[in-house]
C-alpha cells in the first residue's frame, strides 16, 4: 500500500494544486450510463439511441455544464413597469437560461410524443428529460408544463387548433408578443391560492362569461404559485359561481390586439432552489380566459395534465440523483486520502455503491413508468401507471435530498461550497417532492387508485412482479406480503407512506432482478428487500462486490 507521502509531488510551491479530481466535463452523459442505455432499449425506444448519444455528448461538455451554473447564479428579475410607467410585467433572464431552454425545445423534450407519436416515444422523451436533469433543473419546469398541457388543450378543438402548432414547434421564442405573432409558445400552470394550497377546493377565483360568441370569461382572483409567469398562456382553475365547482381556463399572457392581459405579477418567489426559474404570485384583475373541458370539470381536466407533470417529477429527481452520483464518484476516483484513492477504500466503496444502486433503481423505475404512458391503451399498463405515478412521485422524489447530501459528503468541503457541483443539486432536490402534490397527497392518491379498482390493482402489480419473484426468493416473499398489504392497507391513511415505499421498492427490485447484472440485483435485494428499511447509505452487507457496481455506474 502506498503511503500518503507517495502521492505528493517531488517539489511544490505555496500554491501548486495537486490531489484534486479534474473537472467533470467532456463526458457523454448517455454513453457513460449503461443502466439508462439498457432501459431505453428494453422499454421500447431503442430507435432513439443515436440521438440520445448525441444529446448526451453535447450536454456533457464544459460549456453546457457551465450554462447551468450561470443560469442559477443570475436568477430572473421582475420588471413590472417600463420607464414611462406602463405595466409590462417583463421577467429578465440570464442568456444561459435562454440557451438551455432553447436546447430543450429544439430537442423536442416538450413535444415529441405528441407531434411524432410512435412506439416508445414517451420513453425516448423521458430519457432526454433525465439527461437534461443532470445539467440544469429550472429550465425543466416550463418544458414540463408545456408538454403536460397538450392532452388538456386537445379537449377544446378550437383552442387546440390555435395554440398547438405554436406549442409543438421546435423553435424557442422568448419574445413578449401575442401567440399569433410567435414561432413557438410555452404554457404554465396556476392552481394554488393562499388560503388553500394543495386543497384547490378552497380556491376563490371566479370566472364570469362576458362574450358568449367568443367564449370569453373575465377572471378575478389570485394564484399564490404561478408556474412560469412569463409563459405565453396558463391553465388555471376558477369557479363560475361563488361556491360552485371549479372549471379549467386557458389564460393567455397577451391578447390578440397586442395588449397585456390583466394578469398582474405581484412578485417572484425567493426560493430555496430552482433559482434559475421564475415562480410568481399573481392577481387576475378581469383577465380574459377561455374554458377548457366541461363546466365544473376543472379538477379532472387538470389531473390529466398532473399525471404527466408527476412523471416528470420522477424523471427530474432521477436526473438529479444521477448527476450527484457522477460528481461524487468522479471525485472519489481522482482524489487520494490516507494512502489510497477514495474510490478504492472499502467504506467509501460501500457508500458509493449504495448510492449507485439507488440511482440505477430510480432510472429503471422512471423509464418503466414512462412505458406505461406509451401503452396507456392497454388496461394493465394504464392501471400500473395509475399506481406507480403517485407512488414513484412520493418515493423517488423523497429519496433525492438525502441522496444529494450523501454525495455532497463524499466530496467534503468541495461538495459544500456553491462553486462546486452539488450545493445547487442539494438545494434543488426537494422541489419535486413538494411541487405537483406533496408526499402525503401522492400516498393518498395511491390509496384512492387501489380503492377504486382493487382487483385490477392487484393484478397489475402481480403481473409486473411475478417473473422476477420466481428468480429471487426474498423478492417473492416481499411481493407476497405486498399483495396482502394491498388488501389490508388500502384504506389505512396512517400507513400510506410505507405502502407507497414498498410498491416502488418491489418494482425496482423486479426490474433489476430481470435486467441488471447479478451483482447489482443481488445487492439491491439484500439491502432494500431482505434487510429492514432505513438507515444511512453505506449499509451494504458483506460479500457484495462494490468495485464491480462502481465500474458499471460511471463508464468513462
Amino acid at each position: 500500500m502506498k503511503t500518503t507521502e507517495q502521492f505528493l509531488p517531488s517539489s511544490f510551491s505555496t500554491h501548486d494544486v495537486f490531489n484534486q479530481a479534474p473537472p467533470f466535463a467532456g463526458i457523454n452523459l448517455y454513453a457513460c450510463d449503461p443502466a439508462l442505455r439498457e432501459a431505453v432499449e428494453r422499454e421500447g425506444a431503442g430507435w432513439a439511441g443515436a440521438g440520445l448519444a448525441e444529446l448526451g455528448a453535447r450536454l456533457g461538455t464544459a460549456e453546457s455544464l457551465a450554462l447551468g451554473d450561470l443560469a442559477n447564479r443570475h436568477p430572473p428579475a421582475l420588471h413590472a413597469f417600463d420607464p414611462q410607467g406602463r405595466r409590462v410585467d417583463n421577467i429578465e433572464f440570464h442568456p444561459a437560461w435562454h440557451a438551455l431552454l432553447g436546447q430543450m425545445i429544439a430537442a423536442g423534450a416538450h413535444a415529441a410524443p405528441w407531434d411524432t407519436p410512435r412506439a416508445g416515444a414517451q420513453v425516448a422523451r423521458a430519457a432526454q428529460y433525465l439527461l437534461f436533469g443532470q445539467v440544469e433543473n429550472g429550465t425543466q419546469c416550463p418544458v414540463t408544463m408545456t408538454y403536460a398541457s397538450v392532452p388538456a388543450l386537445r379537449q377544446h378543438p378550437a383552442i387546440a387548433a390555435r395554440w398547438l402548432p405554436k406549442i409543438l414547434s421546435r423553435q424557442y421564442d422568448p419574445r413578449a408578443l401575442p401567440v399569433t405573432q410567435k414561432t413557438g409558445a410555452l404554457v404554465g400552470m396556476g392552481m394554488t391560492e393562499k388560503q388553500g394550497g394543495t386543497d384547490v377546493r378552497a380556491n376563490t377565483t371566479t370566472a364570469t362569461l362576458v362574450d358568449a360568441d367568443e367564449g370569453r370569461y373575465s377572471i378575478v382572483g389570485h394564484k399564490w404559485f404561478f408556474s412560469v409567469p412569463h409563459a405565453d398562456a396558463h391553465l388555471i382553475l376558477a369557479r363560475l359561481d361563488v361556491g360552485g365547482p371549479l372549471s379549467c381556463f386557458l389564460v393567455p399572457r397577451f391578447l390578440d390586439d397586442g395588449s397585456l392581459n390583466a394578469i398582474r405579477i405581484q412578485r417572484l418567489k425567493d426560493k430555496l432552489g430552482n433559482c434559475s426559474n421564475a415562480s410568481g404570485e399573481v392577481e387576475f384583475c378581469g383577465a380574459s380566459g377561455w374554458m377548457i373541458g366541461a363546466p365544473g370539470r376543472g379538477i379532472p381536466t387538470i389531473l390529466e395534465m398532473g399525471s404527466h407533470t408527476r412523471l416528470d417529477c420522477v424523471l427530474g429527481s432521477a436526473g438529479i440523483m444521477r448527476a450527484a452520483l457522477c460528481h461524487a464518484l468522479h471525485h472519489a476516483r481522482g482524489r487520494a486520502a490516507f494512502g489510497r484513492m477514495l474510490a478504492d477504500q472499502p467504506l467509501m466503496q460501500n457508500v458509493l455503491a449504495d448510492l449507485a444502486l439507488e440511482s440505477e433503481a430510480a432510472t429503471v423505475f422512471a423509464l418503466r413508468l414512462a412505458r406505461c404512458f406509451d401503452e396507456k391503451d392497454d388496461p394493465v399498463q394504464a392501471m400500473l401507471g395509475r399506481l406507480l405515478t403517485p407512488a414513484g412521485k412520493y418515493w423517488i422524489c423523497k429519496r433525492a435530498p438525502g441522496f444529494c447530501f450523501e454525495a455532497m459528503e463524499v466530496m467534503g468541503g468541495n461538495g459544500y461550497v456553491e462553486e462546486g457541483p452539488l450545493a445547487r443539486r442539494y438545494r434543488e432536490a426537494p422541489v419535486n417532492s413538494i411541487w405537483e402534490g406533496s408526499g402525503n397527497v401522492m400516498c393518498l392518491d395511491l390509496l384512492r387508485a387501489i380503492g377504486k379498482a382493487p382487483g385490477a390493482a392487484r393484478a397489475a402489480l402481480a403481473a409486473e412482479l411475478a417473473p422476477a419473484a420466481a428468480r429471487a426468493p426474498a423478492l417473492a416473499r416481499y411481493a407476497d406480503q405486498l399483495r396482502l398489504d394491498l388488501d389490508t392497507e388500502s384504506g389505512n391513511e396512517h400507513g400510506a407512506r410505507a405502502l407507497a415505499e414498498r410498491v416502488v421498492t418491489a418494482v425496482q427490485g423486479a426490474l433489476l432482478v430481470l435486467h441488471a447484472p447479478k451483482v447489482v440485483s443481488d445487492a439491491f435485494v439484500h439491502s432494500r428487500i431482505a434487510m429492514p428499511p432505513g438507515g444511512a447509505y453505506g449499509r451494504l452487507p458483506g460479500g457484495i462486490d462494490c468495485a464491480a457496481i462502481l465500474a458499471r455506474a460511471l463508464q468513462t
